[in-house]
């Protein structure tokens, strides 16, 4: 789905997912805050006009492989690696400034960057924290890295799925991953899917009108 399309599609998806917003009948106190406290969270944080200008600094190098991502997602991909503190971060996809994003949410943080497979570079034991997975075009790609990165996950992990909703393939790959047994609560903001791997949660899949 290009850019065009999906601006002339926001205004229908908004009113389809209308009732879920604002974690109206969301019962679960982790689900409420996540949705609240973070998805929701308006928060003008500091980092924020510093990251715009790092932002910018990247332009003059942009050689056809960096991608648009909206403000909207760069700041979120922000306030969920803040919250959750990952050890590791991995960002699997084509080269975006959302990587500076997700740097900036934990600094110090174990950073490593994958536009490929041959060069997804694990450490042997160490846990995936945080999976920031956005090439949905190739979602054979997506695939391989969601089963490499969930059979290294803990009770605090999270991973972050671009374009859940932009195709059929990626509808059906999304459903997977909700299905996969190390996957516990996730939540559907149709740009993006948010997995959790903590199983003594109830598991739930919400929609979430982001």
């Amino acid at each position: 789905m290009n850019r065009i399309t999906l601006a002339l599609k926001r205004p229908f998806i908004w009113l389809r997912r209308f009732r879920h917003r604002c974690g109206y009948g969301v019962h679960s106190p982790f689900a409420f805050n996540l949705i609240t406290q973070v998805i929701y969270e308006n928060t003008p944080y500091y980092k924020y006009k510093d990251l715009a200008v790092e932002q910018k600094k990247l332009a003059p190098q942009k050689d056809g492989r960096w991608k648009y991502e909206s403000k909207k997602v760069k700041r979120l991909l922000f306030r969920l690696v803040n919250n959750i503190q990952p050890d590791t971060i991995v960002d699997a996809g084509t080269l975006a400034a959302s990587s500076l994003y997700l740097k900036a949410g934990k600094e110090g943080a174990d950073y490593t960057s994958a536009s490929e497979l041959s060069e997804l570079f694990l450490e042997a034991g160490v846990p995936v924290g945080f999976l920031y997975l956005h090439d949905y075009r190739h979602p054979e790609f997506v695939e391989e890295v969601f089963r490499i990165c969930a059979a290294r996950t803990v009770r605090s992990s999270a991973f972050v799925v671009e374009g859940i909703c932009y195709t059929p393939q990626m509808k059906a790959l999304w459903k997977r991953m909700q299905q996969d047994e190390h996957v516990g609560i996730t939540f559907d903001l149709y740009d993006l899917g948010i997995l959790f791997f903590d199983k003594t949660k109830i598991k739930q899949d919400y929609i979430v009108n982001f």
